[in-house]
């Protein structure tokens, strides 16, 4: 208590074995010797603490876990399998057939799908509005609304919403707000301070840092935690495996360095995309141009983030397409792929992969279009960047 976040990212959950380690341990086994069937029965029966069986926690989990809480200010966190999984999990432990979600419609593509599409299939009733105007989040509430979702900043386009006229929104209804802080991460923006009930996180990204592993959690209060989410994790189990919750227990430690260091050089990046003659706009909130820059400062602890998108200039969508792919395939330092938040930059077209299963009408609400291009800024040189993207941009416009 009363420890800097700083510090909190070394030294939550450190617990030295009888060897003394100073790096926490990583413990991989699928069962627990129990000490004896009493105890055992026990903590089966949830009236004991103690680990019974991989499915159900794991030390390592549990050791990232609580880091994560600590950095986001939360009583307690639930480790799962990937981002998608902690989604999948919040709306089993929270909703039931014939509840109403209501959900930013910049939302990342496979949250749309599973929200909008799978769940439906069981009886769960959705609306999804626009990230940006609270009347229509108003507007769009019904007496059966359980749950507001909203991703700030969003992928690709960077849209961010106001997390505190949500939230008062959300309960004034009854209904709980959750936030997806994945491309802020508590580097950037604490959720729960500003009024949200849940914080959602895709540990793939930034939490790990380097893209190597997949992994989720959902941060809430301890009882929220251990009546709603752990249920569905024992039942379902989207548990997180004990190597990536290791991997991304130590990636939480450099988090704070990465995020400033990668949002700084993207915001270099951005203002020299904005000055390229190729480019119509750019999207990234650390540019005063950004819509909500304003309000981005103010919750993002005045630091822009590391992930950005822009539009090709085209006359038309089969126009832009074939440039931005011209953009793409130009490259020869930076990487096409559709992963984000690692060090280093990548560059992705999200209307062909990210947002690829959506229909076009959705993804025209969503603002994707065929001339977008994501990137994610890393760790390289900035002159690099721009050299390596110019490769494209500066021939992009003699394309038909």
């Amino acid at each position: 208590p009363g420890l800097h976040p700083d510090t909190l990212a070394q030294r939550t959950a450190v617990a030295p074995s009888q060897y003394g380690e100073n790096s926490e341990a990583l413990f991989l086994t699928s069962g627990y010797v129990q000490p004896d069937a009493e105890t055992a029965a026990r903590r089966f029966a949830g009236e004991e603490d103690g680990y019974t069986y991989g499915r159900y926690g794991n030390p390592t989990v549990s050791s990232f876990e609580q880091r994560l809480a600590a950095l986001e200010g939360a009583q307690a966190a639930i480790g799962t399998a990937s981002g998608m999984s902690s989604i999948l999990m919040m709306c089993m432990g929270l909703l039931q057939a014939g509840d109403h979600v209501l959900c930013s419609r910049s939302m990342f593509g496979s949250t749309i799908k599973l929200i909008g599409s799978d769940l439906a299939k069981f009886g769960i009733q959705s609306t999804f509005v626009s990230q940006t105007d609270l009347s229509a989040w108003r507007d769009a509430l019904r007496p059966n609304t359980r749950l507001l979702f909203a991703e700030t900043p969003t992928n690709p386009l960077t849209e961010v919403c106001d997390i505190q006229a949500l939230a008062d929104l959300a309960h004034n209804a009854g209904a709980l707000f959750a936030v997806d802080n994945c491309f802020a991460t508590p580097s950037l923006q604490r959720p729960m301070a500003m009024g949200a009930d849940i914080v959602m996180h895709s540990g793939t990204k930034y939490l790990d840092g380097q893209g190597r592993v997949m992994a989720g959690a959902l941060c809430a209060s301890e009882a929220m935690v251990t009546e709603k989410f752990l249920p569905v994790l024992k039942s379902a189990g989207m548990s997180l495996a004990p190597f990536n919750a290791w991997v991304v227990l130590k990636g939480l430690e450099t988090l704070d360095l990465r995020m400033r260091a990668q949002s700084a050089k993207a915001q270099v990046l951005a203002a020299w995309l904005e000055s390229h003659p190729a480019v119509a706009r750019v999207h990234y909130p650390g540019l005063a141009s950004h819509p909500q820059h304003a309000l981005a400062m103010q919750q993002m602890s005045g630091v822009g983030g590391a992930l950005m998108s822009f539009e090709i200039k085209a006359s038309d969508a089969q126009q832009a397409r074939r440039r931005a792919f011209h953009v793409l395939d130009a490259l020869q330092t930076l990487s096409l792929c559709t992963n984000l938040g690692d060090t280093k930059t990548l560059a992705a077209h999200p209307a062909s992969t990210s947002h690829g299963r959506l229909t076009e009408a959705q993804r025209l609400a969503a603002g994707i279009s065929q001339g977008l291009i994501r990137v994610s800024v890393g760790l390289e040189h900035v002159p690099d960047m721009q050299a390596d993207l110019a490769r494209g941009l500066d021939t992009a416009q003699t394309l038909a």
